[in-house]
């Protein structure tokens, strides 16, 4: 159906500007304001500081080292899991015996929440009672303490993140490589392609747009990481896995300190959006192939 009344598409697109404002816009401009004032809770006071709450953020030590650790959770996470999840895309790919079955099994950690996972998770990570660390002790090997060792404690969370969100870029990769005309790789096998060529040459570049997306999505979805942290250490041993958003946590819902946590959150919603703007360019792009 087509509108040639401009007044009826402005009435149809109103509600949902209306809930944008309220519910996007507001929010992200009130914090904005908040990040330039000292507010006080007890007194009901706000006094505008200007830029002193992000000089303050940059002079803390712990909020330049939960950078650190939010930056070096999201790369490496997210490269170990489109490097996995093409890898398991690629083999399911292929026509075997059971496939469906595997293909679930593989999806199943995708569908459970994250606290769930995080609970699984600290029961296999117990020190005395876990399996992680029954199967180290039936190898003889040494315990490991998963969850309370400051230089292991954010890859034992890496590892849960893993096997959740592996199956996300499994899924999405697998559908690029579903769409690959048969054709194309029956010609390249024709023309004498070895398996490693036809893999590098042909079938991986064909998927590079959906590698590239899955990659984002993970970026994205990393940087702003919260719900597993809280869940399985609380940002401890000492601040070894604490994050951005656990900083903003900290600082504005512990210590009431609502200005600093509020100049913590533009910082890290700048971030955002330009992962955001990447991913958007690239949607664009692929869309106007």
């Amino acid at each position: 159906m087509l509108f040639t009344d401009r007044r009826q598409l402005v009435l149809l697109l109103l509600p949902a500007a209306l809930l944008l404002v309220v519910f996007a816009l507001a929010p992200v401009v009130q914090v904005a304001l908040y990040s330039f004032q000292d507010i006080d809770y007890a007194a009901d006071t706000a006094r505008w500081v200007g830029l002193e709450n992000y000089v303050t953020l940059f002079g803390d030590w712990f909020f330049r080292v939960d950078i650190g650790n939010t930056v070096k959770f999201a790369v490496v996470a997210s490269l170990v899991q489109v490097a996995l999840g093409t890898g398991l895309a690629l083999l399911l790919n292929r026509e075997f015996r059971g496939r469906g079955a595997v293909l679930s099994v593989v999806v199943y950690p995708m569908m459970l929440s994250t606290l769930v996972c995080s609970a699984i998770w600290r029961s296999w990570f117990h020190y005395d009672v876990g399996i992680l660390n029954g199967a180290l002790t039936w190898l003889h090997l040494p315990r490991v303490a998963w969850l309370s060792d400051p230089g292991l404690a954010l890859w034992s969370v890496m590892l849960v993140d893993t096997w959740q969100w592996t199956p996300m870029t499994t899924l999405i990769v697998l559908a690029g490589l579903q769409s690959i005309p048969p054709e194309v790789v029956e010609a390249a096998r024709t023309d004498g392609a070895r398996p490693w060529v036809l893999l590098t040459r042909i079938v991986l570049p064909l998927v590079r747009g959906q590698i590239f997306l899955a990659l984002l999505l993970r970026l994205i979805d990393t940087f702003k990481l919260f719900d597993k942290v809280y869940a399985l250490t609380g940002g401890g041993p000492g601040n070894a896995t604490e994050t951005m958003s656990m900083y903003v946590y900290q600082k504005g819902f512990k210590f009431f300190d609502v200005g600093l946590a509020a100049a913590a959150s533009v910082v890290m919603m700048a971030i955002a959006c330009g992962l955001c703007a990447v991913y958007a360019a690239q949607a664009m792009r692929g869309s106007s192939k």
